[in-house]
Order: C-alpha cells, then structure tokens, then sequence
C-alpha cells in the first residue's frame, strides 16, 4: 500500500470481485499510517500496518504472516486482475499437480503487450504460451503457502529487485515447480524498471547477493561476470558504478549461503534458463 488509493482501490475491488474461491484480502500498509483504502464495511479486507518501510519483500512477507490461507496470491497496489476467474484458475492448476509450488501469472499493460522483462524465459519468447518454467513476476503469482515457507520466503534485505528470482532458486532447490500461464491475468500499467531511483546499480548489488546465496560458487563467479557484461551494455554510462555496486554486493553480502545442488541447475538448464544468466 503506497500514494496510489486510486489504484490500490482498484487493486483490491479486483480481488474482491473473483469468483469460484473464498477470497480474502490484506492490504499491508508498508511505512506508516497511509489513511483509508476505499473499501468500507467489507469485512473480507483487512489493513495491516508497519511503522517502517519493510521494502516489497518485507512488506509481503508481512502479509503473508496475517494469514493461515493454504493459497495466497500477491497483487501490487497498481495491477489488478482482468477477469475474474484468475485466482480460481490458479487454485484448481494448483490442484492437478502436487508438485507446482507456484502458478506464474502472465502480466499485461495498457495496450495488451506484456513487457519483455515479464516472460518467464530467456528471450522472452512467446508470452501466450504456457507451461514450465524458472521464475515468476513478484505482483503477479498464485502460491502454495505451504512452498512459500519451505523455501523461507522472500530475503527481505533486498528491499526491492532480484528477491523473486532468490525465491524461485529456493523454490527449485526444494522440488517445487512453477507452471506459468500464458492467459492474460494481470493488468499493470507500462513502466521501466529504472523509475527508481539507483535502480540499476541497486539490482546489481542484489544479484551479487543472489549468488552468494543460492550459487554453487563456480556458477556465482559466471552469474555475477555475465551480468556485469549485460548491464554494463545495457547502461553504458553506469559502468563504473555498475563495478562498485558489484564491490558493495560482495562487501555486504548476507546470509545464510545455502547453494542449490547440481542437479538443480541440471532441472534449470533443461527448463531454458541455466542460473548463469
């Protein structure tokens, strides 16, 4: 919950209209007290608040601790869903495989296109189709509770950028499988990930960090070099911050260090997407 009650009230009213399941909604005041949310006298929604700014993973594991649901769903304060038979369809896809952990929710924008960085896959082929696959968009995702505490949440020292793709390596690492759908599900309006402030620098110092985390540490030094090679082309004229940010990473790296194991990377790799890039 941000400055957006407009379009955190849309949010929620997309929540509240879902058919087919017993939908229950939390609204995690992140920072302060951020007023009213619009929805008035629904008992289905409840606003949770934080004196301080836990950053996006904080802030959803927050939620997340308010609730027992076996399902929960995570929507960001300016998406919303298009139908409303999103959520159902993600409980029954959960529900033909015990081993899916995970229902990546295919994104869209005004226009209808969903943006490169929200597919899936390396190449960002073929946003339409579905099936496995590696990662999942944080605002956009159906999850079993019970994979989310398996792999102990989101790391919340991330703040903002890479704590998906931490999560999803975890998830990986402990058999659970993400199945992605390729139907339009969520609405978010187009935006670039540098609109934050430090983004780039910031989102490098976090896959500094990734790696340590959860990279074998042959495949961290290669994680690590690849994606220096890749931003720094990406943003010429941040080069050199690029390399200090890779400095702070390595400098301020958390723990705990729990590599994934080979055949993990093995099961990534033929999945498309081996966690060197």
């Amino acid at each position: 919950m941000g400055d957006r009650p407009s379009e955190l009230d849309g949010a929620v009213r997309s929540a509240l209209g879902q058919h087919g399941v017993d939908v229950k909604v939390i609204v995690v005041s992140n920072g302060g007290d951020q007023g009213d949310i619009g929805i008035a006298g629904d008992d289905r929604v409840r606003v949770v608040r934080s004196s301080t700014n836990l950053g996006i993973p904080g802030g959803r594991n927050h939620g997340l601790d308010h609730t027992h649901a076996p399902i929960v769903a995570f929507l960001d304060d300016d998406a919303r869903y298009i139908d409303d038979d999103v959520l159902a369809r993600g409980v029954a896809m959960l529900g033909q495989r015990p081993t899916w952990g995970a229902i990546a929710l295919r994104v869209t924008d005004e226009t209808g296109v969903t943006a490169r960085r929200h597919v899936p896959r390396i190449g960002a082929r073929h946003p339409d189709r579905s099936g496995l696959v590696t990662a999942f968009v944080g605002g956009a995702v159906v999850m079993r509770r019970d994979a989310f505490v398996d792999a102990g949440g989101y790391a919340e020292s991330f703040v903002y950028s890479m704590e998906e793709t931490d999560l999803a390596l975890r998830l990986a690492d402990r058999n659970w499988e993400i199945f992605y759908d390729g139907r339009p599900a969520v609405f978010h309006p187009a935006s670039a990930p540098t609109r934050h402030p430090g983004a780039v620098t910031h989102t490098m110092r976090n896959r500094v960090w990734l790696a340590h985390r959860n990279l074998p540490a042959l495949l961290a030094v290669a994680y690590v070099a690849d994606w220096i090679t890749i931003s720094a082309v990406r943003n010429r004229h941040e080069a050199q911050a690029l390399l200090a940010a890779v400095r702070q990473g390595w400098r301020s790296r958390p723990g705990p260090r729990d590599p994934i194991r080979w055949r993990t990377v093995a099961r990534l790799t033929c999945l498309g997407r081996p966690p060197v890039v």
